[in-house]
C-alpha cells in the first residue's frame, strides 16, 4: 500500500469525514447523515477469485465501511456506506464495487442463516423448508449497500462508470436484459467553485485544491474564507497528495493556508529571481543575498536545488 492509499485510507475513516462525503453526494449538503449515527464494522469481505491466476477464494479488505442507524417513523433503519479511495483512475472500479456490494449483501444472508439455524438447533424458531434453503424467512428485508468512491485526483475520471460502458457489445435490446451497476463518485475537476461550501468538512478543501493544484495565480485560493483556517490533517494529506509544502505553526491545529499561499508565491518569485542573477548575471552568492535580502546560506539552497533539478 502507498503513501497516499495510507493517508487518504486514514483521512476518510473519520465519522464527520464519511458523513460529509456521503451527504454531499447525496443529499446535496444538506446534513442528513450525522457523524454520530455511524458505526464501523468490519471492512473485510471474502471474495470468489477471478482474474489473473486466480485459484483460491482471498480476502479483500474494502478502504471503509460504516453502518448508519437512523430512526424514521420511530423505526431504526440501517445503510450500509462503503468508502473506496482512489488517487488514480481504476479502470475497473465498477466490477471491484459491484463484487464488494455482492458480497456484503451475501454477508447478510449468511449471518441471517446462521441465526435461525443455531435458534432452530435450540428449538426457539421453526423454519419451513423454502426458508431452510435460503436462510431467510419470508418478510426479512436485506440493509442496503451503498459504496461511494472518492477520487483524489485532478484530471477528468475517464473510465468506465458502470457495467454497461465495459462491455463489448452496444446493441440496446440486448443489453435491456443485462443487469447495469453505476459507480457512484466524487470528482475533483466536475465540481464547480461555488459547490465547494457544500462540503461542511475540510474535505471540501483537500478537494478544492486538488482541482486546482496546477493553477498558478492562485485566484481561486485568495480571499477563499475555507482555507484560513483548515485542519492540520487535511493539510498534511493535501501535501502528500499534490507535492504542497504547507506548513504551519506546530502549536496550532489549523493552518492558514491563504497566507501560506501567498508566502509561497514570494518565494518562487524570490528564488526565480536568484536563479536569474546566477545564471544569465553571473553574480556571486553574497552579492545575490544582498540583492533579494536573504541570508547567503538560503541563496545556496536555492542554488543547489536548482542544479538539481537540472541533472
Amino acid at each position: 500500500m502507498g503513501k497516499i492509499d495510507i493517508a487518504t485510507k486514514q483521512y476518510m475513516s473519520h465519522r464527520d469525514i464519511i458523513a460529509d462525503a456521503f451527504n454531499f453526494y447525496i443529499y446535496d449538503g444538506r446534513q442528513v447523515i450525522k457523524p454520530e449515527e455511524l458505526q464501523k464494522i468490519d471492512t473485510a469481505e471474502i471474495a470468489l477469485p477471478y482474474g489473473n491466476d486466480a485459484d483460491v477464494a482471498v480476502q479483500k479488505l474494502r478502504d471503509n465501511l460504516m453502518l448508519w442507524s437512523m430512526a424514521k417513523d420511530d423505526e431504526a433503519v440501517y445503510v450500509v456506506l462503503g468508502i473506496e479511495n482512489q488517487d488514480k483512475i481504476h479502470y475497473a472500479i465498477a466490477v471491484k464495487n459491484m463484487l464488494y456490494d455482492a458480497l456484503q449483501y451475501a454477508k447478510q444472508v449468511e449471518e441471517a442463516k446462521r441465526s435461525y439455524r443455531d435458534r432452530s438447533k435450540k428449538k426457539q424458531i421453526k423454519l419451513n423448508s423454502e426458508e431452510f434453503l435460503s436462510g431467510l424467512k419470508k418478510e426479512d428485508k436485506l440493509m442496503p449497500v451503498i459504496t461511494l468512491v472518492v477520487y483524489f485526483g485532478d484530471k477528468d475520471w475517464d473510465g468506465a462508470k458502470s457495467i454497461h460502458e465495459m462491455l463489448s457489445v452496444d446493441n440496446v435490446e440486448l443489453l435491456s436484459y443485462v443487469l447495469d451497476y453505476k459507480i457512484n463518485l466524487i470528482e475533483p475537476a466536475k465540481i464547480s467553485d461555488e459547490n465547494f461550501d457544500k462540503f461542511k468538512t475540510d474535505l471540501g478543501a483537500v478537494m478544492q485544491f486538488i482541482k486546482h493544484q496546477s493553477d498558478k495565480d492562485g485566484s481561486w485560493i485568495k480571499g477563499n474564507s475555507r482555507f484560513n483556517h483548515v485542519e492540520k490533517e487535511a493539510v498534511e494529506l493535501i501535501n502528500i497528495i499534490t507535492g504542497a509544502k504547507f506548513a504551519g505553526d506546530d502549536k496550532e491545529e489549523v493552518v492558514d493556508m491563504c497566507r501560506a499561499w501567498e508566502n509561497s508565491m514570494k518565494d518562487a518569485k524570490i528564488e526565480g529571481k536568484i536563479e536569474t542573477l546566477y545564471e544569465e548575471c553571473e553574480m556571486s552568492i553574497p552579492d545575490i543575498a544582498k540583492k533579494v535580502s536573504k541570508p547567503e546560506e538560503y541563496v545556496r539552497e536555492v542554488i543547489k536545488r536548482m542544479k538539481a533539478a537540472c541533472l
